[in-house]
């Protein structure tokens, strides 16, 4: 496999033991989202929640194929109903409200779905006094869903508001790439924000803006060396130290508090009425 950043040539399994991370130049390859849960997740933790939630073609839209044919096409490819996967988890023995993004479905785009799930593990972990970790791979908004998809980046944007007020902390990791709506929205707010080396950042593409405003961009314009000079993000970490640095930020934002929430019968807690 061939490294897109330094053209390094690796092995499979050599990649696989390295964490997907060039020995050459540590450029970070893209993993599955379930990947990153093996790697940060103490192992047998995780569990899955709002699996059950899937998209509906609402516009009817058509590209080259329709979008419902986009939606079975990828669903059987990848397993998976949608870009989010969500549950319950610990690190290192501290319980945790977690979130992904699946790069391989549909470029981690964000639809309703997507929106939906994302906004409903912040407030799982809310409720229940839990820290909530975000893991971004994303191209941006679901265009196949019109406003649709533009309504999740305030819907995301209401639950960090919500963990805020109530004092609950949010960690957002940023991997190659985090751009468009879902950096500008809820990947961009929480109470300290991760990145991996390397990766792209941004709302538009590097190209875009370029052409947009006719200038020759700065070095390292949108990586994540860039952002963190310029304050946008607070840390930029290797993968394989992700795990431990999560660890020493739960504990210094503290034990997670015991929910006063009722359960639902699933064990769920409700939705609330905001």
């Amino acid at each position: 496999m061939k490294c897109s950043d330094c053209g390094e040539i690796h092995y499979e399994g050599q990649l696989r033991r390295a964490s997907w991370v060039c020995r050459k130049c540590s450029f970070h390859f893209k993993i599955p989202a379930r990947d990153y849960f093996d790697l940060l997740l103490d192992p047998g933790s995780f569990q899955e929640l709002y699996a059950d939630v899937g998209p509906v073609d609402f516009l009817g839209f058509r590209d080259t194929r329709s979008y419902s044919d986009r939606l079975k096409a990828t669903q059987k490819k990848t397993g998976l109903t949608d870009a989010a996967i969500v549950g319950s988890a610990a690190i290192e023995g501290m319980p945790v409200a977690i979130g992904a993004l699946e790069f391989g479905f549909m470029g981690g785009s964000m639809g309703s779905v997507v929106g939906e799930k994302i906004a409903r593990i912040l407030d799982f972990g809310r409720l229940r006094g839990w820290p909530a970790v975000t893991i971004t791979a994303t191209g941006g908004a679901r265009m196949q869903e019109g406003i649709l998809s533009l309504m999740q980046m305030a819907k995301t944007a209401g639950a960090v508001a919500r963990m805020n007020r109530d004092g609950v902390p949010f960690i957002s990791i940023l991997t190659n790439p985090s751009t468009a709506g879902v950096l500008a929205s809820y990947a961009s707010l929480g109470d300290v924000i991760i990145a991996e080396p390397k990766a792209l950042l941004g709302f538009a593409g590097p190209r875009v803006i370029q052409r947009t405003i006719r200038q020759e961009l700065p070095p390292g314009f949108q990586s994540s060396e860039f952002f963190l000079g310029h304050g946008m993000v607070d840390i930029v970490a290797p993968r394989h130290e992700l795990r431990s640095v999560l660890g020493r930020l739960l504990r210094f934002f503290g034990a997670a508090r015991p929910s006063t929430e009722p359960a639902g019968q699933d064990g769920v807690i409700a939705q609330p009425a905001e």
